[in-house]
């Protein structure tokens, strides 16, 4: 059976799973939000294999409709949204029948998305919906809702740093803020509550439940008009709560993964989700599979992909790519405490290896650049430390636990804990400003010059800052601080307009330039090649048929001269001042390269 609410104009089919129900009764309301039931029925409940399932069919046209669900178990009763919902009312407690049709701007059906040849031609930024459009700098007519993105100078934006495909921090709807309230909120959303259904404060009328998805929709179509993909940004490890969720509501313990204590709880926020379960794991690709088909979302980002199972994820890709034979899925491949899931069965970076298709955030070659995440006072490659060469090594030629490139999203920050300016600061409160502004070049020069999929915070290309209100300090975990902290300054796009030009040129770089593409780990082997340095120095050729690049990072305190390696014209494409998709100067036989900074040259082969 299929489980929510399947509409026509004629009736709506309602199911739900609750094993622990004795009865279910379906409530339907008027309203989304408060007022009393105007009808309610008695469901049927399901026989033999379908002994957990409630149904009944409801005739007539229901669309707008509000609806929800009175579990009786042992007498006693609880009132819970539908886990499968699509359309809820104003923060999610009642769920809403809808004809989906209604909510697709014009020419949504059929629009053109954009395709990517390659994973390793993507280059990815993470945005929050709320940062990007908030702030008074971003001149909106819509702050911090989905349709800031229909906006042409938002967008062009992107377009102009040379991004494939944005990254949405949760966009579905979450818990934390409160929809029918005027007082400014703000958190990351990392905390669910309906998965199927977009986030309320985010669009123009949290009310009416049809708002929030058109709005959703037109988000996704100018994006996609654009040029760029969509990542969505998925957390289906843990719920906000237990007690408050509707998998609880509905089925008590099922959902969850218990230990001798309770709840086990490998995502750090007191429970877990046991994807591993039959109805779980239907849920999980069910949830994904909606959203590529209703919304065209173009991949998922999974957060604390560790917590979830291997076997629930190749799965999900293989329903998707029925769908999109490129989806695109990546995700956190570690946990945030201890779960009772083997070791050998999670989707972590030790079992990449099992999970073809699936691409892992590289923590190694951020913590190699910039130091450790956890010990803020650790310095990384480019900003002190000694004995990093043969990490760096490895950034650049993705880390042994990568099977294949794609495999591995490379970054050197993103939400969470200190942007890379901020780690800086901490880190090195003794440099200048122009200092660092040389550790952040080097460093992004590392990250788009590395194989792999490159990934940056948006605003990380000017140096972007999360200021503690009333302090002289920086927030290392700005999840519920104000938009004060969290917010994207576009004044400081032209404060730090170098940089930010450093990190479009490195971009257009990349893209223009297949030997820092490269498809598979075979390839890398056969064509990258390093070269012996002095210490805090890294150099190597990637020779191709077409041309081949000569790569150096110095993260020296003094300038170092190197050979070259042969005697024929160099093209100098990237130095301390410079990067472009074109030749900035020609050198030959021997060159220098400047303190804490990277040469690129590139020699066509004839």
């Amino acid at each position: 059976m299929v489980q929510g609410a399947t509409y026509t104009k004629s009736s709506t089919f309602f199911c739900l799973f609750s094993p622990i129900a004795d009865e279910v009764i379906l409530c339907l309301y008027d309203d989304g939000d408060c007022g009393t039931e105007k009808q309610t029925f008695p469901m049927t409940k399901g026989q033999g294999k379908d002994k957990d399932m409630f149904y009944f069919r409801a005739y007539g046209d229901l669309d707008g409709t509000y609806y929800a669900y009175k579990i009786i178990k042992d007498q006693k009763a609880v009132l819970s949204h539908d886990p499968y919902a699509k359309a809820c009312g104003v923060n999610g407690n009642r769920s809403m029948v809808i004809d989906l049709k209604r909510t697709d701007p014009d020419g949504f059906e059929n629009e053109v998305i954009p395709e990517f040849k390659s994973k390793t031609d993507m280059v990815i930024t993470e945005v929050s919906v709320a940062d990007v459009s908030s702030d008074e700098s971003a001149h909106s007519r819509f702050p911090g809702k989905f349709k800031a993105f229909t906006e042409k100078h938002i967008m062009d934006y992107f377009v102009d740093m040379g991004v494939t495909h944005i990254q949405i921090m949760p966009s579905y709807d979450f818990a934390s803020v409160d929809e029918s309230s005027t007082r400014k909120q703000y958190n990351w959303g990392y905390d669910p509550y309906n998965y199927n259904v977009p986030e309320g404060s985010y669009s123009t009328d949290p009310y009416d439940g049809a708002v929030r998805i058109k709005e959703y929709k037109e988000m996704i179509q100018a994006i996609h008009k654009a040029g760029m993909g969509v990542i969505m940004d998925v957390v289906y490890n843990h719920t906000y709560d237990v007690y408050g969720s509707c998998f609880y509501k509905t089925s008590g313990n099922y959902f969850y993964r218990m230990n001798k204590e309770g709840y086990s709880d490998a995502s750090a926020c007191g429970n877990e989700i046991a994807s591993e379960k039959p109805m779980v794991r239907q849920y999980i690709i069910d949830s994904l599979c909606y959203w590529v088909r209703e919304y065209h979302i173009d991949g998922f980002r999974f957060d604390l992909m560790g917590v979830l199972d291997i076997e629930t994820l190749n799965l999900a890709r293989k329903e998707l790519q029925k769908i999109n034979p490129d989806i695109i899925l990546y995700g956190e491949g570690w946990t945030g405490g201890e779960s009772t899931l083997p070791e050998d069965k999670r989707a972590m970076k030790i079992n990449a290896c099992k999970m073809n298709g699936y691409g892992m955030f590289s923590d190694d070659i951020r913590d190699t650049v910039k130091g450790h995440v956890f010990y803020m006072d650790e310095q990384g490659f480019v900003n002190g430390a000694d004995g990093k060469e043969d990490d760096i090594r490895q950034s650049v030629i993705c880390f042994p636990w990568a099977k294949e490139p794609y495999q591995s999203i490379n970054y050197l920050s993103c939400h969470d804990n200190y942007t890379l300016w901020d780690r800086f600061i901490v880190s090195n409160s003794d440099s200048s400003v122009e200092e660092r502004i040389r550790m952040n070049k080097l460093a992004a020069a590392i990250l788009f010059t590395a194989q792999g999929i490159p990934f940056f915070l948006m605003g990380e290309e000017f140096a972007r800052t999360k200021p503690v209100l009333g302090t002289d300090t920086v927030a290392e975990n700005s999840y519920n601080l104000p938009l004060y902290t969290n917010s994207i300054k576009y004044d400081r796009a032209e404060k730090f307009k170098d940089l930010r030009e450093y990190y479009k040129g490195l971009i257009a770089m990349r893209k223009g330039h297949k030997a820092f593409r490269l498809d598979t780990k075979k390839q890398i082997r056969t064509a990258v090649k390093f070269i012996d340095t002095e210490e805090k120095v890294v150099a190597y050729t990637i020779n191709t048929e077409k041309e081949d690049v000569f790569v150096v990072y110095n993260a020296n305190g003094h300038d170092i001269s190197l050979n070259l390696p042969d005697s024929r014209n160099w093209d100098v494409y990237v130095d301390d001042t410079v990067s472009q998709n074109k030749p900035v100067k020609t050198i030959k036989d021997q060159t220098k390269i400047n303190r804490l900074s990277c040469l690129v040259a590139i020699s066509k082969n004839q």
